[in-house]
């Protein structure tokens, strides 16, 4: 397959993906978790397809177009884990035909809209803000929370639980912090279970970010958890210590366009258009934007040490080596990239190639 790479080509490692499925499915069962993976990491009904083996039924997505899109491969439980665009209320009535559809609420307009315009019975769950601040109600919020719930009631929706997304997460400087976040969230929402759970014993507390759900044993009280980022990895898990370098599941595979020996930098054919700007900081201090590794036929090898994507423009990226590699590396040659953030990867490049030479799918 490597053979007939012409310009930037996202490739994917089966058994390692597979294997990082398994191992968060294995977790979920020991804690007593119902795993809900958020699949627009992957955005792949065929990659979807590889969670269905290991009998995962119901899922997470990011967008009402992404629901839709798997509900035409079969996916009929889904949580749109976004606080609900009521622009779109008409599209939300086809798809809860027929289908176990949750939203996000996070505020009494958007109850109101969908109490006049929802056709079919829809599960909400109340979008908490557990200290992430991108948005959700505070959990201290509880004169807020209360008049959601009340609203809610005698009404097409019903009441779900509380889901949050501890996104700080991915901030921490250390496991120990990451874990620290993790039981500080399970904290906040366990005081909004008990404050509920009299009048909804149902209730369900639902979770999500990879780095909690990879590293955390402490999940006292959360019925579900929704990572996406664990099936892929990325070098962003692997500086917070969350996976090892093994676990990464994708690679991009670039061209090597130019070669400057004065400053021991190559260009690539594969920029911020391929692999977008997100950026881990090196204990140097300098921005790295990629690992960089070499290709064979069924894989790749260990990052290069002291080697690194130093910049990205939209269509170049400069690759920081070392004199060895400067050496080895030839114009046409492929070099292997390791993403920063795979889930925007995967986004920008809409589709993915195996070492076998087939091509499997992106919505």
């Amino acid at each position: 397959m490597i053979k007939t790479v012409t310009s930037p080509a996202f490739i994917i490692d089966i058994n390692r993906c597979l294997s990082n499925i398994n191992f968060m499915r294995k977790k979920a069962l020991k804690k007593g978790l119902f795993l809900r993976p958020h699949f627009k990491t992957h955005q792949s009904v065929c990659i979807g397809n590889f969670f269905r083996k290991y009998g995962i039924n119901a899922i997470t997505v990011s967008s009402v177009s992404m629901a839709e899109y798997f509900k035409r491969k079969g996916w009929d439980d889904i949580t749109i884990a976004f606080p609900v665009n009521v622009r779109e209320t008409d599209k939300i009535n086809l798809l809860s035909k027929n289908s176990e559809i949750n939203l996000l609420i996070e505020n009494l307009e958007a109850v109101r809209h969908l109490k006049k315009k929802l056709k079919n019975k829809v599960g909400i769950f109340i979008k908490i803000d557990t200290g992430y601040h991108r948005t959700g109600v505070n959990y201290g919020n509880i004169e807020l929370i209360k008049k959601i719930i009340k609203e809610i009631k005698n009404s097409n929706l019903y009441f779900k639980g509380f889901l949050t997304h501890s996104g700080h997460t991915y901030y921490a400087k250390s496991k120990k912090e990451i874990i620290n976040i993790n039981d500080d969230t399970n904290r906040k929402l366990n005081l909004l279970k008990k404050l509920f759970f009299k009048d909804y014993p149902n209730i369900i507390l639902s979770t999500g970010d990879t780095p909690s759900c990879a590293t955390a044993e402490n999940f006292e009280g959360i019925d579900e958890i929704r990572p996406g980022n664990f099936v892929f990895y990325d070098v962003k898990m692997l500086s917070l210590g969350i996976c090892k370098e093994k676990n990464i599941a994708v690679c991009l595979a670039c061209p090597v366009a130019a070669k400057h020996k004065s400053r021991n930098e190559i260009i690539i054919y594969g920029g911020s258009i391929h692999l977008s700007k997100d950026y881990i900081t090196n204990s140097s201090g300098t921005n790295s934007y990629g690992l960089i590794v070499k290709l064979y036929n069924k894989g790749w090898s260990k990052s290069y040490r002291n080697c690194f994507v130093k910049s990205l423009s939209q269509e170049h990226g400069i690759l920081k080596v070392s004199k060895k590699l400067f050496n080895e590396l030839n114009i046409g040659d492929l070099i292997g990239i390791l993403p920063v953030h795979s889930c925007l990867t995967a986004n920008a490049m809409k589709g993915y190639y195996t070492f076998e030479g087939s091509f499997i799918d992106h919505m």
